[in-house]
């Protein structure tokens, strides 16, 4: 029991919910998304069930049809300092897009959350697919897929050089001698790329954990290619355990091509767990979330990896529209998908967009049936842990006080933290200064 692969959790903290109509559930708090003590709960709830990090999603652009939660909103990094100061142990993820950011301030911004929450921040680099983005950031045009991620990878890198501008161990805080600090351990970057020009050095040492632990959610060609090569914790989303498995042999085998242990990157499925103490509980539970979902929503909501495209101009029970390459430059990965299950299921647009705004997942019933799924996953290949999404309110809860005790009592979850920092919970080295290494290599 001892041998057996430890499942790695996060919680995804949404405020008022995932969907456009969540917020309508008769138990939900409707000013979630900018209420402070929800996410307290929401991020002590998640670390009493001794998960690995809670997880901040964003975006840089909404419009009148943007879901309510992305509406009116927390800053990641502002709320994640803030649930630093009521939390101990449970890492802190935020996403931050490189599209719309500078590498320096974004270096400082991590370095600082990884400094208050003493080694528990993690970074979710995205790319921002929602053109209206260029316009809120003086940006005369959207940067096309393949070129966001060309700034993607000079972006972090840039932003990992700077994280090792002090080594370890420069601050000797020397009284006696009035020595603050050792100069031949301070290293200036002199980055000049195609996208990005910085010199450093940053103003801010590094963390017990050396440099935030980066995430990324990459299911595109360039996206799997980037995530493979830079991440070590991906975020994605599956159908079913099928298609799950391929992806995790895919990325497994990027990244031993690029020279990485597999193991040292976590693969986490988005799933959102409807739990029942009956499967008629969880059934009617799911039934709730249905409900709540007009065809008018799930049409909006459809458009979104499409870039806010409104498919309200077709027929609702045709079939599926022919969009040609519609979606190639903005959620790529994501409109690939909806395209594909809808040709081969042979869907309607009605069909389609329900199934995308109220997804059942594999993941609704009974404690001992989601734990029994959790397993298979795991022990199959398809995934390394889990980021939970709560779709009603209560969800979270539930896991954690139904879910979690079954998993601990198979070995396959930790019982207490055995580490303090995210690197530690996700069974990752503190990485080498690479100033300090060079010297060595000298």
């Amino acid at each position: 029991m001892a041998n057996k692969k430890k499942i790695k959790l996060g919680a995804m903290i949404h405020g008022v919910g995932g969907g456009w109509e969540d917020w309508k559930h008769p138990d939900a708090i409707t000013d979630a998304s900018t209420n402070f003590q929800f996410y307290k709960h929401q991020a002590q709830t998640a670390e009493a069930g001794k998960f690995d990090f809670a997880f901040i999603a964003d975006s840089v652009h909404i419009t009148e049809k943007s879901s309510p939660h992305y509406l009116n909103r927390f800053e990641p990094l502002t709320i994640l300092s803030a649930l630093a100061a009521v939390t101990k142990r449970i890492g802190l993820v935020g996403t931050l897009t490189v599209s719309y950011s500078e590498p320096f301030t974004v270096a400082r911004q991590f370095a600082s959350l990884d400094h208050i929450s003493k080694g528990r921040a993690g970074w979710n680099v995205v790319t921002s697919w929602l053109s209206g983005s260029a316009n809120n950031y003086s940006k005369d045009e959207h940067p096309p897929h393949e070129k966001r991620y060309r700034i993607a990878q000079e972006h972090v890198d840039v932003v990992k050089g700077l994280w090792d501008s002090w080594e370890d161990d420069a601050f000797t805080r020397d009284k006696e001698s009035g020595v603050f600090f050792d100069p031949s351990k301070l290293h200036t970057l002199g980055h000049k790329g195609e996208f990005f020009s910085v010199q450093g050095p940053l103003n801010i040492a590094r963390s017990r954990q050396g440099q935030p632990v980066i995430f990324q959610a990459g299911t595109s060609e360039d996206g799997r290619h980037f995530a493979s090569k830079n991440a070590d914790a991906i975020f994605v989303g599956h159908e079913n355990i099928d298609e799950a498995k391929a992806y995790y042999a895919d990325i497994k085998r990027r990244v031993a091509a690029h020279g990485r242990r597999p193991e040292d990157v976590s693969i986490l499925p988005g799933i959102r767990p409807i739990i029942g103490r009956t499967e008629e509980e969880a059934e009617s539970k799911y039934l709730e979330t249905v409900n709540l979902v007009s065809i008018e929503k799930a049409i909006i909501a459809l458009g979104r990896p499409f870039n806010d495209y409104d498919f309200s101009v077709y027929p609702l029970d045709e079939p599926f529209p022919d969009l040609g390459d519609l979606g190639a430059n903005s959620q790529q990965g994501g409109s690939e998908k909806i395209k594909r299950l809808a040709k081969e299921h042979n869907l309607t647009l009605r069909e389609v967009a329900l199934r995308f705004a109220t997804p059942r997942g594999n993941f609704v019933g009974t404690p001992e049936k989601i734990a029994d799924t959790i397993q298979r996953w795991i022990e199959e290949e398809a995934s390394d842990g889990f980021i939970i999404g709560v779709g009603i309110p209560g969800a979270l809860q539930d896991f954690v006080e139904l879910v979690v005790p079954i998993l601990q009592e198979r070995g396959l979850y930790r019982t207490e933290y055995e580490h303090e920092t995210l690197r530690g919970h996700l069974g990752l080295e503190v990485p080498v200064n690479r100033n300090a290494k060079a010297k060595v290599l000298n």
